[in-house]
């Protein structure tokens, strides 16, 4: 029996809510208990130092050492602490999101590409967008995959794969949600992705310079044997000054060298550690199906993982951050050239992860992607995963809607075409949903052509790509007008439909921006084309001799329609698809109701 999205969620809310209670109170034991270890600390100075040296020695290694564990432990229950936040902000956005509000996530508007076979007829991306639907990425990487997913169409093969895999994380509510708290304070960025890849290509301008590994070994041994030497009076204060002046001079002239590379690699440690904490979730489960393990296994290798790997590249910079701190690096460059280790360090850890990080970037991204649609199958238990089967054509949607109107406003409907050249023509007055259905029809095409659930009770469809011509805009920049912006959509469909291209089309009100009579004569030329070069399609009109061509093709034409009902002045609409062409008008009282004299 499926879960109640809801109740999972607000179940989940309580838990977390007792378990945050929970945490901050440690956090204020922890923060008494420090305070007393300071307290106890001085107290033994004062209380036994009259019993002797060493027992004031031992007390404070004691001490100190139980204070190391405090902070360590303290710091672990703040993570737990930031964690829980975030979880808590993660379900409490689901719950507004099962009840019809989800314009808290982000709506992919970067991703909207500017000529789209059917983006902006079906809102793909953008407010209120499909995208921002399905949203549940934490990084630049895996927006920019689900952005793809939904724009494109899988390779046939690949759809049964992500469905399973889809699937397996619609169970795992749990490691879904961590991965989107890991990520949520610091989201992985693409111009540290870029920033990451530039260097990574960059050659190695330090190890492979045999001067700067000598130095590496022979400055740290040099100044601390010249330091040990002065503190016992081995070597005169003044050589000792000269070595410092040595080194000095050169930890500046490799400062320069090093600051380079420390800026363009400086502020992303926060997001390597994101990175590399979603990455050691995917590397902790056991998955089942065949890509979600393939993705784990990119980031599992005999030696050390990824996460792992990763980890030492944060560690690396943390320490490289200490140039920025003068107190510290000073000591630390003069004695030990500090900033030239890590720096070398830096080039040994690319050279041994360089071929590898862009493909731990790259699957992150699918994971997230994939988690997405988990989510948004798991929020919507009543979608269907669509069979997907060649040859081309045929499209079955059963009792299937628009999955961005609210369920308690959406009116489900039925689509089937059963072959290639034919094609539904749908009449309807003006407002009774027309449109509406060729969107729900494109956008669940499009989720079943990405691998998601779509918003119906079953459906099956060929392999196919979806192409559209239903929202038109003029663009006074390139001088060009509503018909003419047309023109140019209908040719590039007229195109790969006579290249026989195995293609959908949908088409709302066919060449609306001309006169009644070219209209009709064009919009009949193209229903003839595309019965003539086998192509599917469904194209909505006002125009209803259109629908009179069943006559003319028969084996070829499915009428349907939308219709209204009229009492007296009023319409009302049941936004039913019907089959048969519309007989009924409702113009004349949309005019007579804006003052219009008829």
């Amino acid at each position: 029996m499926p879960v109640d999205p809801e109740q999972f969620y607000s179940n989940n809310l309580l838990m977390l809510s007792k378990k945050l209670a929970l945490l901050k109170g440690k956090n204020r034991l922890f923060g008494v208990t420090r305070f007393g270890t300071i307290l106890m600390l001085l107290g033994v100075f004062y209380f036994f130092a009259s019993l002797g040296f060493l027992y004031v020695i031992l007390l404070t290694i004691a001490l100190l050492a139980f204070f190391r564990w405090l902070v360590l432990r303290d710091l672990d229950n703040k993570s737990l602490i930031r964690q829980t936040e975030n979880l808590v902000a993660v379900n409490k956005e689901e719950i507004e999101a099962v009840n019809g509000s989800y314009f808290q996530f982000n709506d992919g508007n970067a991703y909207t590409p500017p000529n789209h076979f059917y983006a902006n007829d079906l809102d793909i991306t953008g407010h209120a967008s499909l995208f921002q639907f399905c949203n549940r990425t934490i990084s630049w990487m895996g927006s920019s995959r689900l952005a793809a997913w939904l724009l494109a169409p899988a390779p046939a093969s690949d759809i049964p794969l992500r469905q399973e895999a889809i699937r397996e994380l619609t169970t795992k509510r749990s490691t879904g949600q961590l991965l989107q708290a890991s990520g949520r304070d610091n989201p992985v960025q693409e111009k540290t992705f870029l920033r990451l890849s530039s260097w990574l290509k960059e050659g190695a301008s330090f190890s492979d310079n045999p001067l700067w590994t000598w130095l590496r070994i022979l400055v740290p041994v040099i100044m601390s044997s010249v330091t040990v030497a002065v503190i016992f009076d081995i070597i005169p204060l003044n050589v000792f000054y000269g070595f410092l002046f040595i080194a000095a001079v050169l930890a500046y002239q490799l400062n320069k060298k090093v600051a380079p590379v420390h800026d363009k690699l400086s502020k992303m440690v926060d997001e390597l550690s994101s990175l590399s904490e979603g990455i050691a979730l995917i590397e902790g489960e056991d998955f089942k199906s065949s890509l979600l393990n393939d993705l784990r296994n990119c980031f599992v290798s005999d030696n050390t993982n990824a996460s792992q790997r990763l980890g030492k590249l944060k560690k690396i910079l943390d320490r490289l951050d200490l140039r920025y701190n003068i107190v510290v690096s000073a000591p630390l460059n003069l004695l030990f050239l500090w900033n030239l280790q890590q720096v070398l360090d830096l080039e040994k850890w690319k050279k041994e992860n360089a071929a590898e990080v862009e493909g731990w970037f790259d699957k992150i991204g699918d994971f997230e992607a994939l988690n997405s649609l988990a989510t948004t199958s798991f929020n919507n238990p009543d979608w269907a995963f669509p069979e997907i089967s060649s040859p081309y054509f045929h499209l079955t949607l059963t009792t299937s809607g628009h999955p961005l109107i609210k369920k308690d406003r959406r009116v489900d409907n039925d689509v089937s075409i059963s072959k290639k050249g034919e094609l539904m023509i749908v009449t309807g007055s003006n407002m009774a949903g027309k449109s509406t259905y060729l969107r729900s029809v494109g956008i669940n095409i499009v989720l079943a052509m990405a691998g998601s659930p779509v918003c119906a009770t079953s459906c099956k469809l060929s392999p196919v790509n979806l192409l559209s011509s239903m929202r038109i805009f003029d663009n006074l920049e390139e001088n060009t007008s509503t018909f003419y912006a047309e023109l140019k959509k209908l040719k590039l469909i007229i195109d790969k439909v006579n290249a026989g291209e195995e293609v959908f089309v949908l088409l709302d009100e066919i060449l609306r921006g001309t006169n009644s009579l070219d209209r009709h004569t064009g919009s009949v030329a193209l229903i003839k084309q595309f019965i003539k070069h086998h192509a599917a399609a469904i194209i909505a009109t006002h125009d209803v001799t259109l629908a009179q061509l069943i006559k003319e093709y028969p084996e070829n034409i499915i009428n349907q329609h939308f219709d209204a009902q009229v009492d007296g002045e009023e319409l009302y609409f049941d936004y039913k698809l019907k089959p048969g062409i519309s007989t009924s008008l409702n113009a004349s009282i949309l005019m007579k109701k804006i003052g219009i004299e008829l």
